[in-house]
């Protein structure tokens, strides 16, 4: 069926990695999603949830990466 508009969904798989945090980092991601209840309806978010949302988020907000980046989706 040629012509429909949807033409590609991508896996959206949660992938697991393992990374090694400088202990300075991790206090302060631990004071970052202490700080959040408040907009999060009170509930302490967890850094699992926490570090890809902030990783989403910067990459969409680095102009250089996001220029570099248009029209090449893999």
């Amino acid at each position: 069926m040629s012509g429909l508009k949807i033409t590609l969904i991508e896996d959206d798989t949660p992938i697991k990695v393992t990374v090694d945090l400088p202990a300075n980092v991790h206090r302060d991601l631990l004071d970052y999603a202490k700080a959040m209840p408040a907009q999060a309806g009170g509930k302490l978010v967890e850094l699992p949830k926490l570090i890809p949302e902030m990783l989403r988020r910067f990459m969409a907000s680095d102009r250089g990466f996001v220029r570099g980046r248009t029209g090449r989706r893999v």
